[in-house]
């Protein structure tokens, strides 16, 4: 029976979450609709005994008005003086209670019951690194981002002042100066813009003072507390970083810093200005945004599409699938409408509440973890427990010729919006020797993977190390070797799911082992072929 285990890490990277997967992003969404239908319930029901108390008030109004005028003549009337005494011994209680009623039960039941299924602070957290991962991997301005002007949106949003200081201030707990600056600056600048809102330029120009001195800006950082003291005089902190700053301006300027070492430390603030990413970072960001290498027109005429019936195999004769090449070295075939819509349905359905948090296997413990470059959210499912499942890996049998029988269960993964999987390998490298050893099948051989919606912008499937980008299309599949025929790893593999920008994306993927693969991809003379 295939076990279930998941991809192995990579070095240190740069970004985590914590990351809802979409579907329950739906039920939260169902979820606050429910709480706002119940929240109209109980205005209606307060409107209906603010309505009660009033015609009360309105009533006695004018009947106390009357009596008022004339006591004795009132009273005189034996019918009034019977009802004032029941009024006062009886209506009056009725209208107590009814004042003391408590209407928002219901509502507060509700919340209750709903309040198990909220994000907490660690999501929200979460949501707002995704953004600021976005904006890295797409080269968005905050302007851009805080008025929602995002490609293939079909609901526009935007961020409010307030918005933007709160993603300043999770930045800036992670001492992320350089996107706390940012955000900061967006928020002081829609407050200047005249916008209306609960974000005070005190609190904005405090943080964002203190990370632009972090960050090596000095005169911008004096100019920013200089109009944190207009509006704050005895603002106790500015006070006292304005002392500060103009001490080592002072101390800079008897210095007398050669014109040398002034270049040498300007540099070095606009290093710590820009983010320190490593090279494959750069590759990978390009490519996520469609500015990867350009394959040469020579090795373009090398990729074909043609009608593909698995080397001769008896299922596909007379109905052969639409095969296309998607890139050379390493060879990436894509496969069209090899997946149904109601496949993908039922693989859904069957993954959506088994979906948690994805992992990935630690070499060091030998145990699943979750890790910071993978965020996503991912199920497993297994050939026995449905005839889609099992039909799906009999099809890729059929079509890599190689035997699914030790291959993993198919790994259903669900993107939210900046979900994400950065460059790793699918298979163990030499230094990893024990990485797959309690599955007893070899290294992972080859990877399957079925793109299960399209995405209206991001998430593309890239090759740092060669500079692919394969983007995904509904029904279609991608395949490659991840070990060449000798059992050598193909180190030009290394492959990263980009963030999605706009949308959900829906994958499954399935990874095959060197067991049983033996006389169907028989190993070769040559290490690397």
């Amino acid at each position: 029976m295939p076990i279930r285990t998941s991809s192995l890490p990579l070095l240190k990277e740069f970004f985590y979450n914590s990351q809802k997967s979409f579907s329950h992003m739906t039920d939260l969404i169902n979820t606050e609709k429910d709480l706002v239908v119940s929240l109209k319930d109980y205005i209606k029901a307060e409107e209906s005994k603010l309505e009660q108390i009033k015609k009360w008030a309105e009533k006695l109004d004018q009947l106390t008005d009357t009596a008022t005028k004339d006591p004795e003549g009132f009273l005189g009337h034996p019918v009034n003086a019977f009802k004032l005494m029941k009024r006062l011994n009886t209506e009056w209680g009725e209208l107590e209670n009814l004042v003391l009623k408590d209407m928002s039960d219901g509502f507060i039941s509700n919340m209750t019951i709903q309040r198990q299924f909220f994000p907490n602070d660690e999501d929200q957290t979460g949501a707002a690194k995704a953004l600021l991962r976005l904006q890295d991997t797409y080269n968005l301005d905050t302007d851009t981002l805080s008025r929602g002007n995002l490609p293939g949106v079909k609901h526009k949003s935007f961020l409010t002042a307030e918005d933007c200081f709160e993603l300043g201030k999770i930045a800036y707990t992670e001492a992320d100066y350089y996107h706390t600056e940012l955000w900061m600056e967006q928020a002081l600048k829609q407050l200047d813009e005249g916008e209306v809102s609960s974000a005070d330029k005190v609190y904005i120009l405090d943080y964002l003072s203190y990370a632009v001195y972090q960050q090596g800006d000095l005169s911008k950082a004096v100019m920013l507390t200089k109009r944190l003291l207009e509006l704050d005089p005895e603002h106790q902190r500015a006070n006292g970083n304005m002392k500060y700053f103009e001490y080592i301006m002072a101390k800079e300027k008897e210095a007398n810093k050669s014109s040398t070492e002034s270049e040498d430390q300007a540099e070095k603030e606009t290093e710590v200005k820009k983010k320190d990413y490593l090279p494959e970072r750069r590759k990978y960001e390009m490519l996520c945004r469609g500015e990867g290498l350009k394959m040469t027109p020579r090795r373009q005429k090398r990729l074909f599409c043609r009608y593909y019936d698995g080397n001769r195999n008896p299922r596909y004769i007379l109905g052969p699938v639409k095969q296309e090449d998607e890139w050379d070295k390493p060879r990436i075939v894509r496969f069209l409408d090899i997946i149904s819509d109601e496949e993908i349905e039922t693989v859904k359905e069957l993954a959506k509440p088994r979906l948690s948090r994805a992992t990935v296997h630690d070499p060091e413990t030998g145990k699943l973890t979750t890790a910071h470059y993978r965020v996503s959210k991912s199920a497993w499912l297994s050939g026995y427990e449905s005839p889609v499942v099992s039909r799906i890996n009999t099809r890729i049998q059929d079509l890599t010729g190689l035997d699914v029988s030790t291959a993993e269960e198919l790994q259903v993964a669900n993107y939210g919006v900046g979900g994400q999987y950065e460059p790793h390998f699918d298979f163990a490298r030499k230094d990893e020797p024990d990485a797959f050893k309690e599955l007893g099948t070899g290294n992972r051989i080859a990877t399957w993977l079925f793109y299960m919606s399209d995405v209206s912008a991001g998430g593309a499937t890239v090759f740092p190390e060669v500079g692919a980008s394969v983007w995904p299309k509904k029904g279609t599949a991608v395949f490659w070797y991840n070990l060449f025929p000798s059992g050598e790893g193909d180190y030009s593999t290394r492959h990263a799911a980009c963030p999605v920008l706009v949308g959900n994306k829906w994958v499954s993927n399935k990874w095959l082992h060197e067991r049983g693969q033996e006389f169907r991809r028989p190993c070769t003379l040559s290490e690397l072929e």
